[in-house]
């Protein structure tokens, strides 16, 4: 089982970007997805998370900016963001608390980081 995230990049304020990740093997079902971001020195911390019925949750500072949805079909998910500001700059990491698929099941499975740097 492996996330695949993708769709970073740069952008000016107030701009947007539309991050995917796609887990793949022989899956049945995920329970919660989750984004999360770092910056250097400091904690990676909880974006937005959603769970395979639909239920979302944000960071305060996201609200209103950015939306999480999934499709389970294709076990993805994805952030929209909107209104980028600089301090959005940050790697950006998808999560999976636990992923059923033909082997059993996985618990906290990371993507590998994508890039979002939001320029002033």
């Amino acid at each position: 089982v492996q996330l695949q995230a993708s769709g970073g990049g740069l952008v000016q304020a107030g701009g947007s970007l539309r991050l995917s990740c796609a887990a793949s093997g022989n899956i049945f079902s995920i329970n919660v997805m989750a984004w999360y971001r770092q910056t250097p020195g400091k904690q990676r911390e909880l974006v937005a998370k959603i769970t395979a019925g639909g239920s979302t949750n944000y960071a305060d500072s996201v609200k209103g900016r950015f939306t999480i949805s999934r499709d389970n079909a294709r076990n993805t998910v994805y952030l929209q963001m909107n209104s980028l500001k600089p301090e959005d700059t940050a790697v950006y990491y998808c999560n999976a608390d636990r992923i059923f698929w033909s082997r059993g099941s996985v618990y906290d499975q990371w993507g590998q980081g994508t890039q979002v740097t939001v320029s002033s």
